[in-house]
């Protein structure tokens, strides 16, 4: 991956309201392609570190998704389950003040974790502009991420490499790491598919059905009971971890740094399809690939939820983001592995190859006066 240095940061805000305790920080990546676009996620352990790292992850994301975006991103130091709403939605509205005087000129935020279509409406009226972020509810104009853009990208990802490794549908089984909006609807698109997903985990834990897990009652159940654990189904057990689970293909979907050098001897699987950001290191990622475990690295495969931004940028519609989401996936994963195959990189270097040229052809001038 190219260096902080030659790319950016260009610019890294920390911003801090008194009265409601919120501390966070924007940090603009790179803006040679346009506005910095990426989410703010909102957690007890996010980092500085870690969200310069996803602001170089979006400058590549949008970079490869083909979009006039550069890449940014926010984090809110505060984990919401220890707050009540009303202190959530303090927090939330003072990052939105926040962000006057730089969004929307130079970056435009979204939902990430912990931030939803209702916090993007609190950040929007929070700042008197709907345009500094992106994600909002449909009432407010907004292409809201709730109905699957970034799991509906992951799926097709998941079934173009499929296709590249010679695996039909039917003999995949599919282990799905986090079970919240991403992927929740990689299991949907895929149970529509005929690819069964055998497991699945959550903070509870982790469910398994060797025959595939229904994905209508496992919804159920999750809104019922709000842990995937409480499936019942005749071949369903729980099991202990899903990194292990029988399946030959694995789609992370939650957590940063997933796969650490401690458990990376844990994965047997033929493909791994990044439906989380920042989920291993380039360094496991190249030891996987010397066991022959094809990758979708995140900023190719998770790039729905950023195209569907541009789309609700632009004044488009869910039908539209859709098209849009499955062309440009397609697109760019069938890029990635034409690029494999002629220089003979892993994935994340021959993709990382297509986004650096994009980077470096950026011609964007900077906000209008």
């Amino acid at each position: 991956m190219a260096s902080f240095d030659e790319f950016g940061p260009e610019k890294i805000i920390r911003v801090y309201d008194p009265k409601s305790g919120m501390r966070g920080v924007m940090v603009i990546d790179n803006t040679r392609r346009g506005i910095a676009k990426g989410g703010i996620r909102m957690t007890g352990s996010v980092s500085e570190n870690e969200v310069m790292r996803l602001a170089r992850t979006m400058t590549w994301k949008n970079a490869m998704a083909d979009l006039p975006f550069g890449g940014g991103k926010s984090g809110i130091f505060a984990d919401p389950k220890t707050m009540s709403p009303q202190k959530k939605k303090q927090v939330i509205e003072a990052f939105g003040r926040a962000l006057k005087g730089i969004a929307p000129s130079l970056y435009v935020a979204g939902p990430d974790i912990n931030t939803t279509e209702k916090e993007m409406g609190q950040i929007a009226l929070a700042a008197g502009n709907r345009k500094v972020c992106t994600g909002k509810p449909a009432k407010m104009g907004g292409i809201p991420h709730e109905l699957g853009s970034t799991g509906f990208g992951v799926a097709h990802s998941t079934m173009l490499a499929l296709e590249y490794l010679g695996i039909r549908p039917e003999d995949a089984r599919v282990a799905i790491e986090g079970y919240g909006n991403v992927g929740t609807f990689v299991h949907k698109f895929l149970s529509e598919w005929n690819v069964p997903v055998t497991a699945v985990s959550d903070s509870s834990g982790v469910i398994v059905d060797k025959t595939g897990l229904d994905y209508e009652r496992l919804m159920n159940t999750k809104k019922e009971f709000g842990h995937v654990v409480r499936y019942r189904g005749k071949h369903a057990h729980k099991g202990s971890n899903i990194l292990t689970a029988p399946a030959n293909v694995l789609v992370t979907a939650a957590i940063p740094d997933l796969v650490t050098s401690d458990n990376v001897h844990q994965l047997k699987h033929k493909l791994i399809v990044q439906g989380s950001n920042i989920c291993m290191s380039p360094a496991i990622e190249a030891k996987l690939d010397g066991r022959n475990t094809l990758i979708v690295p995140d900023f190719v495969a998770n790039a729905g939820g950023v195209i569907s931004s541009y789309v609700e940028h632009i004044g488009g519609t869910p039908k539209m983001m859709f098209h849009m989401v499955e062309n440009k996936i397609k697109k760019n994963v069938k890029a990635m592995f034409h690029e494999m195959d002629h220089t003979k990189l892993i994935p994340r270097d021959a993709a990382m190859r297509i986004a650096v040229e994009r980077v470096k052809a950026g011609k964007w001038n900077g906000p209008k006066a």
